[in-house]
């Protein structure tokens, strides 16, 4: 057990140390660069890791609640070490960010302080998410769930399936690349894959459990736990507000691209001119941030209630 856990400790740090050197010592990028890059590319390759072993995981059991797979609690073992890891690199990334925008302030420790500062106020619930499933799910997914639905554990690994091209797609934007084709055909993948990994999921889950108990589906949420329910009502609008946000920047991108290509100028009313494609390429540059932000309160709620679900929807049966 400890030897997984370890092993995922110099993993994921040092797959993205190996990739910031390349960056920077073969290919001559900036350090900062480098280092965002880096960790798009490491949560990548997590994402891959955690599908392929969700594949594996939920092709090999035919009783969805009894069958077990050694890979489940294996790579729970070896994961687990990603989420304090990316902590920091999120940090690392926020402080080039910071950097960038000539945020920074003071010099040295002070330098330092005020940016860990800037970072918790900025990204606090992705801090919280991250703690909160090491110090919660792991237990509860190898101890709680007593060994029962491995299937469920795989299926809940799929979710990172959209994971890299939502990562590809951030690095796009940060190097001005919205109008490539590989934008365009990644957006396409985006969308696909967050549709069937993420709003396509709790459907998937609570149809697989109605047919394993030969129950109508509408009678699931009646012998299911509450946590489950709770989980799902909070979760899965949570999926359908971002495939919402994505549709909606994918539609004002495609916009975008059709008013920069036929660009109509505007007089203000101060007697300034605007062009629409470049109003346009200003939205574009934003990626997909279209609708504000659900409520601290309400993301709080999700994050706990995702700990209760991804462990406790295992257990129902009849």
């Amino acid at each position: 057990m400890l030897s997984l856990t370890a092993a995922g400790c110099i993993f994921f740090p040092g797959l993205f140390l190996l990739s910031k050197h390349t960056l920077t010592h073969v290919m001559g990028w900036r350090e900062g660069d480098a280092a965002v890059v880096s960790t798009r590319v490491v949560s990548s390759i997590q994402a891959i890791m955690a599908s392929s072993a969700g594949c594996i995981i939920a092709s090999s059991c035919s009783d969805i609640m009894e069958d077990k797979h050694w890979l489940t609690n294996t790579y729970i073992l070896f994961a687990a070490p990603y989420f304090a890891y990316d902590i920091y690199a999120m940090f690392l990334c926020h402080q080039h960010k910071q950097q960038v925008k000539g945020h920074e302030e003071g010099d040295g420790v002070r330098s330092v302080r005020a940016a860990v500062a800037s970072y918790l106020r900025r990204e606090s619930l992705m801090v919280l998410h991250h703690i909160f499933m090491v110090a919660f799910c792991f237990p509860a997914s190898l101890v709680w769930r007593q060994g029962k639905g491995d299937y469920f554990q795989g299926i809940l690994f799929l979710a990172e399936l959209s994971t890299p091209s939502v990562c590809l797609g951030k690095v796009l934007i940060q190097y001005q690349q919205q109008h490539t084709v590989l934008h365009k055909v990644n957006g396409v993948l985006m969308l696909l894959t967050f549709l069937g990994c993420r709003v396509l999921l709790f459907p998937y889950l609570y149809y697989t459990y109605a047919r394993y108990a030969s129950i109508p589906v509408y009678q699931v949420p009646l012998v299911a736990p509450w946590q489950c329910n709770l989980g799902a009502a909070l979760l899965w609008p949570l999926q359908l507000y971002w495939f919402a946000l994505i549709c909606r920047g994918a539609f004002r991108l495609c916009k975008g691209v059709s008013a920069h290509r036929r660009p109509q100028t505007r007089v203000t009313a101060a007697g300034k001119s605007r062009t629409e494609g470049t109003w346009n390429r200003k939205i574009e540059s934003r990626g997909f941030q279209t609708f504000g932000p659900p409520s601290a309160t309400y993301w709080y709620v999700v994050i706990l209630i995702l700990g209760v679900l991804d462990s406790s929807f295992i257990q129902t049966r009849p």
